[in-house]
């Protein structure tokens, strides 16, 4: 006997984001990041650089320097888009803000 196919309807619901941020998460600096291909998505880890402290001039110079890893994130490749696309608009706000002070002095 044939299996009789049956239409799913699926309803798409919106429904809005109460962003909660608990006090226990530390906010680090980052200078650097590292981005990596993982099949469908992006690891993205930011890292910090931490030089190495030299008190006397005469220390030898050191030949690299450590970044350690503040956080690390892993982002489908359909969401990084929408990533992309936020950063680029804080920045080009960001940019024109810093534009007008710069054209009122």
């Amino acid at each position: 006997m044939p299996k009789e196919n049956k239409a799913t309807t699926v309803k798409t619901l919106t429904l809005p984001i109460k962003w909660i941020i608990p006090d226990a998460i530390i906010t680090r600096f980052a200078s650097n990041i590292l981005i990596q291909s993982i099949g469908n998505e992006f690891k993205i880890s930011f890292f910090e650089l931490n030089p190495e402290i030299r008190l006397n001039p005469s220390d030898k110079i050191p030949t690299e320097m450590r970044a350690d890893c503040v956080a690390s994130i892993i982002v489908t490749a359909d969401r990084l888009p929408s990533f992309i696309s936020a950063l680029q608009k804080h920045l080009d706000t960001h940019n024109e803000i810093k534009k007008k002070e710069t054209e009122k002095t």
